[in-house]
């Protein structure tokens, strides 16, 4: 069998270990990683903002923490390109266009 030199079929092939190894990939199927991108950008931020800096006692204390995390330093304080590089907060909080 000759090796296919294709991101595609590296992709195929690296799905196909995953699922040999009794394991589920992160992103779907093949073709969809970028569907993603927005999620494991997230995820990243949260582990190295939160997660990284404290060892958890319980599941309610890290909960807790994950819920304010979002609220609180996600929500406020993050500037997201598609709200014209404001803060989700921020955006809500802006007059409303068209109204009297």
């Amino acid at each position: 069998m000759s090796i296919m030199k294709s991101s595609q079929f590296t992709s195929w092939a690296f799905t196909e270990k995953v699922h040999n190894a009794g394991l589920m990939p992160s992103f779907g199927s093949v073709g969809d990683a970028l569907d993603y991108a927005m999620t494991e950008a997230f995820w990243s931020s949260m582990q190295i903002k939160l997660l990284n800096r404290k060892r958890w006692t319980t599941r309610v204390e890290l909960s807790n923490a994950t819920a304010d995390y979002i609220k609180v330093i996600y929500n406020r304080r993050r500037r997201n390109s598609k709200l014209g590089y404001v803060s989700p907060t921020k955006y809500e909080r802006r007059p409303a266009l068209g109204t009297a």
